[in-house]
């Protein structure tokens, strides 16, 4: 009976670890590239000290308005066409949110940044698949 129990709570010890797991793996891509676009802002706005602690806390509450936007978006089926309103209307929103940070020359800049970071990723994405679909030829053969 006892072997029994330790049976059942070694699986049900398995079974969460690995959920848990599966939970942080889907969280630390997100968090990675959400790292790698932090690190390509800064890099590209050249924010003083000061800029920075203005700068931050706005961008966070951006964040998480587009993130929020994006998934009720997805959860009500929305289309392209009015999701990309809504997310207009956000960054012209906080086009004047971050003005009060930020010269209008780096707000111009952090706009275009946000746009390159994302076809960058994109480029890379792509290269990482033809990387891995070249792997797997050459494994087969």
């Amino acid at each position: 009976m006892k072997k029994f129990i330790l049976i059942i709570l070694i699986a049900l010890g398995v079974s969460v670890s690995s959920s848990a797991q599966d939970d942080d793996k889907e969280r630390g891509a997100g968090g990675r590239i959400e790292a790698l676009k932090i690190a390509y802002l800064t890099k590209k706005l050249n924010l003083s000290t000061d800029e920075a602690q203005r700068f931050w806390p706005i961008y966070n509450q951006y964040m998480n308005e587009i993130r929020k936007t994006r998934i009720d978006a997805r959860q009500n089926k929305e289309g392209e066409i009015p999701t990309e309103e809504k997310l207009l209307n956000i960054r012209k929103r906080y086009n004047g949110e971050f003005s009060k940070a930020l010269s209008s020359e780096k707000v111009n800049t952090f706009f275009k940044a946000e746009k390159e970071f994302g076809t960058v990723l994109q480029k890379e994405l792509m290269e990482r698949r033809m990387q891995r679909m070249e792997n797997r030829k050459s494994l087969r053969q």
